[in-house]
């Protein structure tokens, strides 16, 4: 892995073409901490492009040079990837631009393509553009048709391409979601859009593909024959922090489980797609979220639970409960935590649970992927705790895979104890750290949509998730179940699996 980076120059797939990279809602948190830091990266890994322009348009008015030296100090602290070298940065933020204007201000996009059209001729981008939306979810429509008014969604040659990366929440139900598809559809053509989720842009993600197609051991036993059942976790330790407001008017279905719970539960057990490329990819994935069961209002009782966290303790200090967090109703019955299981009606998966959970202020931060296998017939160890094998991949915080199998301790007797070996990204190729952001953007600035959302598939995973929020909605009268901070939820999600005869994985 260490030559093959060496040879490309790069810990990312490759060099892109120069472009200019538009960034709206530029002055907010999410450039800030995640988009800016990111194209940074890719810029000192030769992955950004040896020619480009990054125009930031928000409302905040700033010029190029307060723009500059407000991300310079933001660069300082919350870079994803490693302290920022200072002279390695002055290059870097030397293509760094600024517009001002209102989201809705026709005016503003007329400057902002007159400054494209300047810094493509400077630089000689080629009329390349890609188009970040780091706004509000609100304000997507407004920019979408401004810059279909503007003409910025055209490429500007024969040769040259526009892109538009769209940030999740893509709606906030089925029928918002098909609204705002229509929108950026009237004017943009489905190739051009990329829906991101930066959970996709992790290796344990990416490499679920990999360690499934490209070994013969595992793929075969990737079935309803062998597979008792699948657990999905991904959990935080953090609050809602300064977010009360959002979380109130989100929650954790709509905030992980539309999004990226459903985007890994789709990748764990899709088809052998005919080919890695993003069409073959993707229409096999929207064939999963179209087999999964849909919910009606005795499932969603059964097989769905929420919760709320608390005032509990983490890490040894004391913190308050979500009702107590700035901006949040202190009658708050929004779901901080979401438990649930789902079945795939497929000839592949058909009769195997996938239990899904998400929540915050929970005991460990971890997201993966566990896969429980069927035990073995015990019919020589029938008197030995003998414990089912599983398969366990981290995303986050330390990416990497764990197989689990029985083996037999030292001694006369017969005694066998359950062993792991342990795959850790770092361990094995290295401290070279990867930003999902700066992942993702690459492909996105190389054309690779694979790993991007589709609107199909957006829509699809609303589909499952808007008859859970139809029985909250019309339950009001109903509590929400409360967990202590610090803990693995309410006790009713337990009882999921329990009715099964089985536990959740709490690593």
């Amino acid at each position: 892995m260490a030559e093959e980076i060496k040879r490309s120059g790069s810990v990312y797939g490759g060099v892109a073409e120069p472009c200019a990279v538009v960034i709206f809602g530029a002055s907010g948190d999410l450039a800030k901490r995640k988009v800016i830091p990111a194209l940074y990266d890719l810029a000192q890994h030769n992955s950004l492009g040896e020619r480009y322009a990054i125009i930031g348009f928000a409302r905040t008015h700033m010029t190029d040079e307060t723009f500059r030296a407000t991300l310079s100090e933001a660069a300082k602290t919350i870079s994803e990837v490693g302290p920022i070298d200072p002279a390695k940065w002055e290059q870097f933020a030397a293509n760094l631009y600024y517009v001002t204007g209102e989201y809705n201000d026709q005016d503003a996009y007329g400057a902002l393509a007159k400054r494209l059209g300047e810094l493509d001729e400077e630089k000689k981008l080629g009329g390349n553009r890609l188009l970040y939306l780091s706004t509000p979810p609100e304000v997507y429509p407004d920019i979408v048709e401004q810059v279909g008014r503007a003409g910025l969604n055209h490429p500007t040659g024969p040769t040259a391409w526009t892109r538009i990366i769209i940030e999740k929440p893509f709606g906030r139900d089925l029928a918002s979601a098909k609204e705002l598809n229509k929108i950026v559809l009237s004017v943009f053509e489905e190739k051009q859009v990329y829906r991101i989720d930066h959970y996709l842009g992790k290796d344990t993600v990416q490499n679920l593909l990999v360690l499934r197609f490209s070994n013969g051991i595992f793929e075969p036993l990737w079935n309803r024959n062998y597979v008792d059942h699948v657990q999905i976790t991904a959990a935080e330790t953090l609050g809602v922090e300064r977010r009360g407001g959002f979380y109130e008017t989100a929650g954790a279905l709509r905030d992980m489980i539309q999004s990226h719970v459903l985007q890994l539960t789709s990748l764990v057990s899709v088809e052998p797609p005919a080919s890695f490329d993003a069409t073959a990819v993707r229409n096999e994935k929207l064939k999963v979220l179209q087999s999964i069961r849909p919910f009606n209002l005795e499932m969603v009782a059964q097989d769905v639970v929420r919760g709320q966290y608390a005032p509990g303790t983490i890490d040894a200090k004391p913190v308050p409960g979500y009702r107590d967090e700035p901006n949040v109703n202190p009658n708050s019955r929004t779901e901080t935590f979401v438990a649930m299981k789902l079945l795939i009606d497929n000839w592949r998966w058909a009769g195997v649970p996938f239990y899904l959970r998400t929540g915050k202020r929970l005991a460990k931060r971890t997201t993966e992927i566990m896969i429980q296998f069927r035990c073995a017939p015990h019919i020589v160890f029938r008197e030995r705790d003998v414990k089912p094998n599983r398969l366990v991949l981290n995303i986050q915080p330390d990416e990497g895979i764990s197989v689990s199998f029985g083996a037999k301790k030292p001694g006369t007797e017969m005694n066998i104890g359950n062993v792991t070996m342990n795959f850790s990204y770092q361990q094995s190729f290295g401290n070279g750290t990867r930003s999902a952001y700066a992942t993702l953007l690459n492909d996105c600035l190389r054309g690779d949509a694979t790993l991007f959302d589709r609107g199909d598939s957006v829509e699809a995973a609303w589909s499952l998730v808007d008859p859970i929020l139809d029985v909250w909605s019309a339950a009001k009268t109903q509590g929400v179940p409360l967990y202590p901070a610090g803990t693995w939820g309410p006790k009713e999600s337990d009882q999921l699996l329990e009715r099964d005869g089985g536990q959740w994985y709490n690593p």
